[in-house]
């Protein structure tokens, strides 16, 4: 069992960041394109449109896995002040503000860029050339 959690976990890592560029692309396609469920739109230049916007760019590095590290630091400090701005002044704990999915995606990107993006990622194929 050991050896094959071990032989097929560089694929799961890539496959949890692909899954979590995806839930994460959700929120600024909310934002701006009403899809897949409508959300306020931001006013243009707004924190809320930065946001966005860092979100829709990095979150597509992320998920093509391109200079994915980096990226998943970015993210981390993004996903880290949108906590401590938007949901930490509504109480202290996640469960009780909405800040959960920030959290958690915080954290996961902070492994990300310890762990970077697995086998299936550009940054695999550029560093087998």
């Amino acid at each position: 069992m050991e050896r094959a959690v071990e032989r097929f976990s560089p694929i799961v890592l890539s496959i949890v960041r692909i899954m979590t560029a995806l839930l994460l692309l959700q929120h600024p396609f909310s934002k701006f394109f009403g899809w897949p469920v409508a959300t306020r739109t931001p006013e243009l230049l707004s924190l809320y449109w930065f946001a966005g916007a860092i979100e829709i760019f990095f979150g597509a590095l992320l998920l093509v896995g391109f200079y994915t590290r980096t990226v998943a630091f970015i993210l981390s400090g993004e996903l880290a002040f949108a906590y401590f701005m938007g949901h930490a002044p509504r109480g202290f704990f996640p469960q009780g503000n909405g800040g959960e999915a920030a959290v958690l995606f915080c954290f996961i990107f902070l492994y990300f860029a310890c762990a970077g993006g697995g086998p299936l990622s550009i940054d695999a194929i550029w560093k087998k050339r």
